[in-house]
């Protein structure tokens, strides 16, 4: 696979509906593509970063000029990728920026499997021909509407609702959604909301028999995660505190964690995603994919991932209708009445690019060639 131009593509997407998390609340997506270009083929990949520094370091900003100013050049000089392992080799020298890294290589992967005749998913090894995916809705200033969310998506068939805390917004909103729902499967994301003298709140969690509580502590820690898991019944799932396979293998050697959410772009791409999932699986660690707002190339991406045999947690790879009013793929990704989604067979990601509505929200290009 050698690149013959890479072009990079701000993107902006109105959200159907605001989305509000203990980080604030957002309406507008902001992020961006990579195309990679070959002789054959294209291979299409997301930078699912934001327009600020919130859940991550990165911002559309500073991962464009990463790819500008330093990982582009570096593709071009080494010119012959012969497999998508090879990128994240290459990248290593760089430290984090991981989001930056994921979002070439996942093109890479894409124009791999393309180059294979292969789906994406097959080309990570992947065994299912249908992915079960749950929900993530965000904090709601009137509990009715969360309420309706829910009833909306169990009829959609969502199998696990995945319900976004902050302190003050916590224990009474998990209550009343038991008290109307029942033992549905649901689970508790805090994104680093809480501190260890938090610990008797988050302790009253336990009696909702929640899958899990993701996140409650620093996005940096594992160290007061570990220490919070021996006083909890529910199990810890971490996801900011992960970005790479040893992030992983510490938290679980140190007791930090009974579950990881892998997400690609915080770890730096499929490889090591993969990695990860290899280990968890190794050590009896369930994982799930997570969710960044994607369009529909990421969410591809999260498809194939999740087609490893131990992502056996539903995840939040919703359905383009969930987020978009028209998403940037054809077909759209769509949930089935039984709460899945079917993993295309069709080489790379599955799903094809519409250039149209790419165009259409696009906000900046930058085509960089070889010389």
């Amino acid at each position: 696979m050698k690149a013959e131009k890479i072009v990079l593509r701000k993107m902006s997407m109105t959200l159907k509906s605001p989305f509000q998390t203990s980080f604030g609340t957002q309406t507008v997506r902001d992020f961006f593509l990579v195309e990679v270009h070959t002789k054959d083929f294209i291979g299409y990949g997301e930078g699912v970063v934001s327009g600020e520094p919130l859940y991550s370091e990165e911002t559309v900003g500073t991962a464009w000029h990463m790819l500008e100013d330093f990982l582009i050049p570096m593709i071009f000089e080494k010119g012959e990728i012969s497999h998508p392992d090879e990128v994240g080799q290459l990248f290593a020298p760089i430290r984090r920026n991981n989001m930056a890294k994921s979002s070439i290589e996942g093109a890479y992967w894409d124009l791999y499997a393309k180059q294979q005749g292969i789906s994406l998913a097959k080309a990570l090894g992947g065994e299912k021909e249908r992915i079960e995916v749950g929900i993530s809705l965000g904090i709601e200033a009137d509990i009715n509407d969360l309420f309706r969310n829910v009833e909306r998506y169990l009829e959609q068939g969502y199998r696990r609702m995945k319900i976004k805390i902050a302190p003050g917004k916590d224990v009474q909103v998990i209550r009343a959604l038991r008290e109307r729902f029942g033992n549905i499967p649901m689970m508790a994301d805090a994104n680093s909301a809480y501190t260890l003298k938090d610990v008797e709140i988050l302790k009253e969690l336990d009696e909702f028999n929640l899958t899990m509580i993701e996140q409650p502590l620093a996005h940096d820690d594992i160290i007061d995660h570990a220490t919070l898991q021996k006083q909890l019944k529910t199990p810890i799932c971490l996801d900011e505190s992960i970005h790479s396979y040893e992030d992983a293998r510490k938290a679980i050697e140190l007791g930090s964690t009974g579950v990881i959410n892998i997400k690609v772009g915080r770890v730096g791409g499929l490889s090591e995603a993969k990695r990860i999932h290899d280990l968890c699986q190794k050590k009896g660690i369930p994982v799930w994919c997570g969710g960044m707002l994607e369009s529909g190339i990421g969410r591809a991406h999260n498809v194939a991932i999740t087609t490893l045999p131990n992502f056996t947690l539903p995840g939040d790879t919703a359905g383009s209708s969930r987020y978009w009013d028209e998403d940037i793929i054809t077909p759209e990704v769509v949930v089935a009445p039984d709460g899945t989604i079917e993993v295309p067979t069709a080489p790379g990601i599955g799903y094809e690019p519409v250039p149209a509505l790419i165009e259409k929200y696009t906000t900046a290009v930058k085509v960089v060639t070889r010389g």
